[in-house]
């Protein structure tokens, strides 16, 4: 598997981790088409994952801004043609 979670927020919705082919930190959503649920993968900086680590409230402005498309320069994958929107 390449994206490895290191941690879950149930009630946020979002979970952060280790993509395993890079070594590079990300921060994932959850997503949804007509055809399929998915995740979302957002590049990190080391600092950023260990701030949001610690400080949940500046982790979930980065997630709002991930839902917002905000930062889409960051996607580790680019959605095709049919992407969802955030659950």
């Amino acid at each position: 598997m390449r994206f490895t979670v290191v941690y879950n927020n149930t009630n946020d919705r979002y979970s952060m981790g280790v993509d395993t082919i890079s070594g590079r930190f990300y921060i994932s959503i959850p997503v949804s088409n007509s055809f399929v649920d998915y995740e979302e993968y957002y590049d990190l900086e080391q600092w950023e994952f260990d701030l949001f680590k610690k400080n949940e409230s500046e982790a979930l402005l980065f997630v709002k801004k991930c839902r917002n498309r905000e930062l889409d320069q960051r996607l580790l994958i680019k959605p095709g043609s049919n992407r969802g929107s955030a659950v």
